[in-house]
């Protein structure tokens, strides 16, 4: 069987100079790969105590679908401004160049509910650090984040710090 990392396509000099893109699409490509990266995610989870699982957008939703159907628990979005219909809360934070808003349904999060958080890569931390937020704002325990991959060079986990994050692939650089 091929190791997770076989399945994960480098394109050097993506999207600038310098950059090795980890591209995640030659993972869900493939049958054996996606099983193999949702199979390891869930694994980081095995002793964890959770009530529901969150996604964030978009690859978040890949992975944190089927985990959240294996483990029999509700799994919860977070979009983009402007994606959800119902009454929201939102957080904006800032990116490499300019800013975002994140929000999620006022009623997803429960108070006092557990939370695990699951997306493809961490590369600088702010979208999930603005999930957590939001989680927290709700009265929700972010209990463990976990990562398909991680690009360490880019200090992500610096901005996560104060969470159990945990990641499948670790790559050192950008």
């Amino acid at each position: 069987m091929k190791k997770l990392e076989e399945y994960v396509r480098s394109i050097p000099d993506f999207p600038e100079p310098g950059i090795i893109f980890r591209d995640v699409t030659s993972i869900l490509q493939d049958a054996d790969g996606l099983k193999l990266a949702v199979d390891s995610m869930q694994a980081l989870l095995e002793d964890v105590d959770a009530d529901v699982i969150v996604g964030a957008e978009s690859r978040g939703f890949i992975f944190g679908a089927p985990i959240a159907y294996n483990l029999h628990k509700p799994l919860v979005l977070v979009r983009k401004k402007g994606k959800l219909p119902c009454e929201t809360i939102e957080t904006s934070y800032d990116l490499e160049y300019g800013s975002a808003t994140i929000e999620m349904h006022k009623d997803s999060i429960k108070p006092g509910q557990k939370v695990v958080i699951v997306d493809d890569l961490i590369a600088t931390g702010g979208t999930i650090e603005a999930a957590a937020k939001l989680i927290e704002e709700l009265g929700g325990e972010v209990v463990k984040i976990v990562f398909l991959m991680e690009l360490a060079g880019l200090n992500g986990r610096d901005r996560l710090r104060k969470y159990d994050v945990a990641s499948v692939i670790r790559y050192e650089g950008k």
